[in-house]
């Protein structure tokens, strides 16, 4: 693969996994990463990601954490562009990460940011967002139409009782930040659609993360250029599968648009 990737992210907060594991993949099989803040700052992920959120509980997986170790020595991530510098039209693909933190707030709600993306999405190539990241696509606006950037597209996002279950276990310690916003991710995203059946929730995922090996507990959608994803229990399956759409085969996960990948232990229209 020779394609460039870019990946806007904040100063700080994002999360470790859902930068980590595709860029690791990613770079892999050759693809350029690119990475960008908003003055060009070193970027840095949610610490408490990297120490264990509770106890040593909760945080990225061993490997991931591997994968971020090796990010902070990459050139393209200790010296990132800055966002007003951004040529969207120069990139293959987009990569939007999410992250709970509250320092993620400064990426996901730049106005800017969400201007390009819009650019970028209308160019029909390959967009992928995971998580908190799929909220940029959702507060962006098609300029052409003037409508929502995801009015008419299927999409999944960090559901709700994910959100809800993450910060209820840790407000005890850390209050609010596993509460970006006063409003879940679920519901700006669903009010973003066109219609309710729009957003897929997936299966419900509590515990058991995807891997290298296996994606059997991951779930992904895709419709035509755009794949979504949940939390970073997904990020290995969809730095594999944005992986094919940067390789030019859209029909390599689905076959048609509005379609979602059915096998690797998911069946999606059964678990909406």
């Amino acid at each position: 693969m020779t394609a460039s990737v870019l990946v806007p992210l904040p100063d700080r907060d994002f999360d470790v996994t859902e930068v980590a594991v595709p860029w690791k993949l990613l770079t892999e099989r050759g693809a350029d990463v690119i990475f960008a803040t908003e003055e060009g700052a070193t970027p840095a992920a949610d610490a408490t990601l990297l120490d264990g959120v509770i106890f040593g509980q909760l945080g990225a997986e061993p490997e991931p954490k591997r994968f971020y170790y090796e990010l902070e020595r990459a050139p393209a991530f200790r010296a990132p562009l800055r966002w007003g510098e951004i040529d969207f039209d120069g990139f293959d693909g987009l990569f939007l990460p999410g992250g709970h933190a509250p320092g993620m707030r400064q990426y996901l709600g730049s106005e800017p940011l969400q201007r390009g993306i819009a650019r970028f999405f209308a160019l029909g190539r390959p967009v992928g967002a995971i998580c908190h990241g799929v909220l940029p696509l959702a507060r962006a606006v098609d300029a052409a139409s003037g409508r929502p950037l995801l009015e008419g597209r299927r999409t999944t996002c960090l559901p709700k009782y994910m959100e809800r279950l993450a910060y209820y276990l840790t407000a005890w310690k850390l209050g609010r930040h596993y509460r970006t916003y006063d409003a879940y991710v679920e519901d700006e995203v669903v009010s973003a659609l066109s219609c309710v059946d729009d957003f897929v929730r997936g299966p419900i995922s509590l515990v058991t993360r995807g891997t290298r090996e296996d994606h059997t507990p991951a779930f992904v959608v895709q419709d035509a250029n755009y794949i979504s994803a949940r939390w970073p229990g997904d990020s290995y399956l969809l730095a594999e599968r944005f992986g094919d759409l940067l390789g030019g085969d859209v029909n390599a996960f689905a076959k048609e648009p509005n379609a979602m990948r059915p096998g690797d232990g998911v069946d999606g229209p059964a678990h909406e």
